[in-house]
């Protein structure tokens, strides 16, 4: 399932919502779960991607995932909301220069 999420091309949603979750994984230790959310200015909403971490996610990570996205055919995002990753707005710049980054309101309000 999480590697056919991968493979499909992608229609050009207008904005994009990055999101992470964890579930157990049968064993002692959580593995993150990656979820890339596309959302248009008409609501409606299509996961991109599913990725299964090994917990070392960082900037890094996301990069390569971004790479992946517009090589799937994702041109442009116009917005990312996040929660506060260090590097973050600097790998969606790498990939898509004029995405406007956003921390998300949930994360915001935590600090």
């Amino acid at each position: 399932m999480i590697a056919n999420s991968r493979r499909n091309p992608l229609n050009r949603p207008d904005h994009k919502i990055v999101d992470r979750t964890k579930i157990r994984d049968g064993q002692v230790a959580n593995r993150p779960v990656y979820v890339v959310m596309a959302v248009t200015a008409e609501g409606a909403r299509d996961i991109l991607g599913i990725w299964a971490g090994d917990g070392r996610a960082g900037a890094k990570y996301w990069l390569h995932v971004f790479t992946e996205l517009k090589n799937r055919g994702l041109d442009d995002v116009l917005m990312l909301v996040c929660d506060g990753l260090k590097g973050l707005p600097e790998a969606v710049e790498t990939v898509w220069p004029r995405t406007i980054f956003q921390t998300c309101v949930v994360h915001r309000a935590c600090r």
